[in-house]
């Protein structure tokens, strides 16, 4: 059974549900966590940077643009450019440029990058445990 219990003296933050299993997040602030929830999906959800981040974390390579281009196909290069400085803005990518002839930039995951990664990595092992159909290939 299910109960649902509000916070004390703030009736518009999120009612805490209470359920047989141990879940204990007493004492988190729902509205920080609503706005923190809006920065990430803020982050994530825009067309093409999951589709950037995978590939960094299946390497310790660098990636460079035409790389990312080849593999992201329907994607426009002016998507990709703006999704990469995005993630760079955001300290998620390191952007490394050589002053070569014709220029050479790659791009890496920074220790940032690489824990969002896992987190997603974490995401999808999640969806496909509680998903009805069971995937194939698991994620490593």
């Amino acid at each position: 059974m299910e109960t649902i219990r509000k916070l004390k003296n703030n009736n518009d933050k999120l009612p805490i549900q209470q359920q047989e299993v141990f879940c204990d997040f007493t004492g988190y602030d729902a509205s920080l966590l609503m706005s923190e929830t809006a920065k990430l999906r803020q982050l994530i959800t825009k067309r093409g940077t999951l589709e950037i981040l995978v590939p960094l974390c299946c390497t310790t390579n660098p990636i460079r643009h035409k790389q990312f281009r080849q593999v992201m196909k329907g994607f426009s290069s002016r998507t990709l450019s703006i999704r990469l400085k995005e993630l760079e803005k955001s300290g998620i990518l390191k952007r490394y440029r050589y002053n070569e002839m014709p220029p050479r930039v790659e791009y890496r995951l920074t220790s940032k990058g690489q824990e969002l990664v896992e987190s997603v990595i974490n995401l999808l092992q999640w969806m496909r445990k509680w998903s009805k159909t069971k995937p194939k290939t698991k994620i490593v």
